[in-house]
């Protein structure tokens, strides 16, 4: 066969793969949304806000229509938010959906500003998985509904969290979970992340020539949160991944027989995991 012959059934055969893995993606999300409008990773479960979000994402990266548009948004203006997570994915949800966000988002944001003095700016405990996913949610969610956030202080209590190693988290102890969620808030005030070269060295320090990120530097595990923390890290710090084939495969090696994405190769399918798998390869592919 001519080299050329071959290249092109390469690359049909490359194109099939893709078309085939993107329909399992397609029914694993489809076959969990329930009667209600609204999704739940696992098939019998209630539908929840989170996987809500998550699912709409996930075809919407794919380009894919979404089912039963109207239940959806229906399900989402009747849903009742009593947290920020809560908040954060209707909102998500409602966007992706062409519609505003709910009309107590302000008065709850306002009321977390009022209780905690600077909205945002919480205790930082060591022991959550990151220190920062409430203010990078907050900071985003504010930006919806033009809820004025005092961005110098915000962005210097931030700063106050980055270490030696350029990485970002509590006690002096970096993770890339931590850094993500900082760098994205810092993103969300304006501030020039491009700027934090020290922070660049510590994600890549968390790269692997073997694919995907690990959580710190010496960890040999990585799962499919922090390979997406950092690819999304130094996308923002406006770079890309220096093993993209690796990665790729490390990702497609998470692809359960149900179409949905796990954490590693050995665990359950979940919305979220999806989500950052399909993201993954999407950044990848750029």
């Amino acid at each position: 066969m001519h080299e050329v012959g071959r290249f092109a059934l390469d690359l049909e055969k490359k194109q099939f793969a893709e078309a085939r893995r993107i329909k399992r993606i397609e029914d694993y999300v489809v076959k969990r949304q329930n009667h209600d409008g609204g999704y739940a990773f696992a098939q019998g479960l209630d539908s929840n806000a989170q996987d809500t979000y998550y699912g709409l994402a996930i075809l919407d990266l794919l380009k894919i229509p979404f089912p039963n548009v109207g239940r959806t948004i229906k399900w989402l203006h009747d849903f009742a938010p009593d947290s920020h997570y809560s908040h954060y994915y209707v909102v998500k949800a409602l966007k992706l959906c062409g519609e505003k966000p709910q009309r107590n988002l302000k008065d709850f944001l306002l009321s977390l500003k009022s209780s905690k003095g600077e909205l945002g700016m919480v205790d930082v405990y060591a022991e959550v998985a990151s220190e920062f996913q409430f203010i990078s949610m907050i900071t985003e969610l504010a930006s919806t509904v033009d809820v004025e956030i005092n961005r110098e202080k915000t962005t210097g209590w931030l700063l106050s969290y980055q270490n030696k190693d350029g990485g970002f988290g509590a006690h002096g102890h970096s993770n890339l979970n931590s850094t993500y969620h900082a760098v994205a808030s810092l993103f969300n005030l304006g501030y020039p992340i491009k700027s934090l070269k020290k922070t660049l060295e510590y994600v890549r320090s968390c790269e692997k020539p073997f694919g995907g990120f690990t959580v710190v530097p010496l960890s040999s595990n990585p799962y499919m949160e922090h390979t997406y923390y950092g690819i999304s890290t130094v996308e923002l710090l406006g770079e890309h991944a220096r093993y993209p084939e690796k990665t790729a495969e490390l990702v497609l090696k998470c692809q359960n027989s149900n179409g949905g994405f796990a954490r590693s190769d050995l665990g359950i399918s979940t919305f979220e995991d999806t989500f950052y798998a399909v993201s993954i390869l999407q950044m990848i592919r750029k």
